[in-house]
C-alpha cells in the first residue's frame, strides 16, 4: 500500500477557478478539456522547481486554457493519489485579463468551455472540482488586492555605521526583492505601490516597480522609528484613499509597524470594525475571518494580501406574488440550481459620538475584507 507520509513525494500543483462577467454579469468560470482522459476539469498543474505556487497557476492557465488572470483569494486546496503519489493542487479565484486565441488546442487541452458556476459544477468531471467551485462561489468572485509588504532582509543594524533610514538591503535581501517581482504581479500588476522611505523598503519595491509600474510614492508615515510612532488615524485615512481608488495597492512597510497597519486596515474594511464604529445594525455574520497567522510576524519579503470587496447594494426587492392560477396557466421551465452571491448591505445607523467618531473614517467605506491570505518566500 503506497504512503503518503514522506513529503518529499509529493507532488505540488496549482490551478485557478479563472473567471469572467457574463452576459447577465454573474462569473462565467473557464473549464478546459483534456483529449488524454476525456475530462472536463479547471486549468491546473505542476510547479517548476523552486516556482512559487502562485506563479504556477498564472502559468498553467495560460498554458492550459489560453488565459492571463489576476490572482483575488486563495481557494480551498485538494489532496488525491497519482500513480500511488500524493498530490495536493493548490487553487486561486482568477479575474481573466486576456485571452490567447492560438493557445487552444495544444498538446494537453483540445477545447475549453466558459459556464456560470452551476453549469461548471454539472460539467465537470471530478467530486474535488466541485468542492473548489462551491468555495469560489461562497464569496464575492471580484476583488481588489491590498498588499501589506515587509521589506526584504537588510543589512544588520549592528554592522551599520549610518543612518537608521539609510540602512540598504544586504546580498539576501536583494535576491529576495527580485523573487518578488513574478509573484507580486500575480496578484497586483500596474498596481499604486507606497513605500516606507527608508532605503531597505524602497529597495524592496524598487525591481517590481521598473518591471510593472514605473513609480513609488514614499510616504513618512510608513517609515518607523520607534514603536509608538505610528499615527494610526493617518493609516486609517490611508488605507481608506488606497481602497477608494478601485486599483490593487502594495504598502511597503517594517516588522515594528506593519502590525498597526493590518489593524488600521481592518478598522476600515471589515464588516465587523465597520458596525462597531458607526452604529450599525449589521451583524458580523459578513466577516470572513483571517487565517490563524493573522498575528503572527511576518518573515523578510513577506507580504498579506487584503482581498476587498466592493461594498454590496441593496438586493432588488421580491417581486409580487403570482396568483396560483396565473402560475398553474404559466410554462414550467426546468430549475437549475442558482448560487447566490454574498449581499449584506451596510445600513445607515446612528452618527457615531465620542471615541467611535474618531476612529471612523471621514470617507464611507469602499470596500469590505472578503480574506485575508499569507505569502512568504519560504513557500515554494
Amino acid at each position: 500500500m503506497p504512503s503518503n507520509k514522506p513529503e518529499s513525494k509529493l507532488i505540488k500543483a496549482a490551478g485557478a477557478v479563472a473567471w469572467r462577467p457574463g452576459p447577465d454579469g454573474e462569473p462565467e468560470i473557464l473549464l478546459v478539456h483534456r483529449k488524454k482522459y476525456d475530462d472536463w476539469s479547471l486549468p491546473k498543474g505542476k510547479t517548476e522547481p523552486d516556482e512559487p505556487l502562485a506563479v504556477t497557476a498564472v502559468r498553467e492557465v495560460l498554458e492550459e486554457g489560453g488565459t492571463w488572470i489576476t490572482l483575488g483569494r486563495r481557494l480551498l486546496s485538494v489532496r488525491y493519489n497519482v500513480g500511488g503519489r500524493p498530490k495536493r493542487v493548490h487553487y486561486w479565484a482568477a479575474r481573466a485579463t486576456g485571452f490567447d486565441e492560438r493557445a487552444v488546442p495544444n498538446a494537453e487541452v483540445d477545447e475549453v468551455a466558459w459556464l456560470p458556476v452551476a453549469r461548471a459544477i454539472e460539467r465537470v468531471s471530478y467530486t474535488r472540482d466541485h468542492t473548489v467551485l462551491h468555495d469560489f462561489a461562497a464569496r464575492p468572485a471580484g476583488t481588489t488586492a491590498l498588499i501589506l509588504l515587509r521589506h526584504a532582509k537588510a543589512h544588520a543594524k549592528s554592522g551599520w555605521q549610518g543612518e537608521d533610514a539609510d540602512r540598504p538591503l544586504d546580498d539576501t535581501g536583494r535576491g529576495e526583492a527580485k523573487a518578488l517581482v513574478d509573484l507580486l504581479a500575480c496578484f497586483a500588476p500596474n498596481a499604486r505601490l507606497i513605500s516606507s522611505p527608508a532605503v531597505r523598503c524602497t529597495e524592496t519595491i524598487r525591481p517590481f516597480a521598473q518591471r510593472f509600474c514605473g513609480e513609488v510614492r514614499t510616504d513618512e508615515a510608513l517609515y518607523i522609528r520607534n514603536s509608538s510612532a505610528t499615527d494610526a488615524g493617518y493609516l486609517r485615512s490611508l488605507i481608506v484613499d488606497a481602497v477608494a481608488a478601485g486599483e490593487p495597492t502594495v504598502l511597503c512597510a517594517h516588522r515594528e509597524n506593519l502590525p498597526a497597519i493590518k489593524e488600521a486596515a481592518l478598522a476600515v474594511l471589515s464588516p465587523a470594525q465597520q458596525a462597531a464604529t458607526q452604529g450599525t445594525a449589521v451583524t458580523a455574520d459578513g466577516d470572513f475571518g483571517l487565517p490563524r497567522e493573522w498575528s503572527d510576524t511576518m518573515l523578510t519579503g513577506g507580504f498579506w494580501v487584503l482581498n476587498v470587496a466592493p461594498v454590496p447594494v441593496d438586493p432588488e426587492p421580491d417581486p409580487a406574488p403570482v396568483p396560483a392560477a396565473a402560475a398553474a396557466a404559466a410554462p414550467q421551465v426546468s430549475a437549475r440550481p442558482r448560487l447566490r452571491w454574498l449581499r449584506r448591505p451596510l445600513r445607515p445607523g446612528r452618527p457615531a459620538t465620542g471615541a467611535d467618531a474618531q476612529a471612523t473614517p471621514t470617507a464611507p467605506p469602499a470596500g469590505l475584507l472578503a480574506s485575508g491570505d499569507r505569502y512568504d518566500l519560504s513557500e515554494p
